[in-house]
């Protein structure tokens, strides 16, 4: 995967972190402290000693907030850890790159386990139910922006009616830094990225014609219905922020469909995930763009010729700490062709 400069650009923000935190006043988390999580009251009598971040998103939040040394291990990891945590991470142990079995995880003796999704720690979990955890002294924190309705949806991460925003983000950073008495790193991160998106919505023109986006995580194979973005989720906010929608209208979180329908709905932009994971040949963004290129009808869409595909880190198109690094990727792609300035 090929890491945009905006992405690196926050690693200056991260070595300042530690001494931000220790020179500002201390807020410190008043406990037993209660967080109503996803329809769940939790309570902590203390800070949590041995957490593992069950998924990307959470185990990059905790490693923000610099909690390694509180950190018994993580699992599943679409993309590489940002390069600016590697240090961090290195200290954790690294249970799988895929699910976990929930064995493996109690085997690190935890006391807390945070989830980024609900396929993994939830009612129909891969790993576990909140339940489980619980019945085992281990207390659970599930992300806000992954607690969707499954009564829609066909699959199990559910749908939204309303478009996520990064509120929801600046939410989870804090909660998870209230539960572990570090609410003024948490505060520092919110502060960052709040100014990183309002800097990035001012600097976007879409010279008053609005764009259609589409985001195309994966799929199987070329013959086989593409996994797409749905309209509300983090990707929808990208369009949004970058003065555009996204082109499927689905409120499914990961809704499919055939290239038929694709090239009937006609983006303006197509914007392709960068995984690191080896699940399938399309995961890379040279296959997929190899397939886009020379299949001859989808070669034959605008957004094609115009050379308007953008790549993005896989991981920003789930509501994540780097949903705001892949709008600045696709911003730089647009801004270098000329489609937005």
């Amino acid at each position: 995967m090929t890491v945009s400069k905006s992405i690196l650009a926050v690693s200056g923000f991260c070595a300042a972190l530690g001494l931000l935190a220790a020179t500002s006043a201390n807020a410190a988390t008043n406990y037993p402290l209660t967080i109503d999580n996803c329809g769940a009251s939790v309570t902590f009598k203390k800070a949590p000693e041995r957490a593992v971040g069950l998924g990307q998103n959470s185990a990059e939040i905790m490693l923000l907030l610099g909690l390694e040394d509180k950190m018994v291990g993580t699992a599943f990891w679409p993309s590489k850890v940002l390069p600016q945590l590697e240090a961090a991470n290195a200290k954790v142990k690294l249970l799988t790159v895929e699910f976990p079995t929930f064995e493996s995880v109690l085997a690190e003796n935890p006391d807390f386990a945070a989830s980024a999704l609900p396929s993994i720690v939830g009612p129909t979990g891969k790993v576990a139910k909140r339940e489980d955890f619980e019945k085992v002294g281990v207390a659970t924190y599930l992300s806000p922006s992954t607690c969707l309705s499954t009564a829609k949806s066909k699959d199990q991460y559910g749908s939204r009616d309303q478009l996520w925003t990064m509120d929801l983000l600046y939410k989870e950073i804090d909660e998870l830094s209230q539960i572990f008495d570090v609410a003024d790193r948490g505060q520092a991160i919110i502060a960052d990225f709040k100014e990183r998106e309002a800097a990035l919505r001012a600097s976007v023109s879409t010279n008053g014609k609005p764009l259609t986006y589409l985001f195309w995580f994966s799929s199987p194979s070329p013959t086989s219905d593409a996994n797409l973005a749905g309209k509300n989720g983090a990707t929808g906010f990208i369009a949004n922020l970058l003065g555009g929608k996204n082109v499927i209208e689905a409120e499914a979180e990961w809704p499919t469909a055939s290239w038929e329908s694709i090239i009937a709905a006609n983006p303006d932009v197509i914007v392709i995930a960068s995984l690191d994971r080896n699940r399938w040949e399309l995961d890379k963004p040279e296959a997929k763009m190899k397939f886009l290129t020379t299949d001859a009808a989808v070669s034959q869409m605008s957004a094609v010729k115009n050379k308007a595909i953008a790549v993005m880190d896989g991981q920003a198109m789930n509501p994540t700490i780097r949903t705001l690094y892949g709008a600045e990727q696709v911003a730089e792609h647009l801004k270098a062709i000329g489609l937005i300035k």
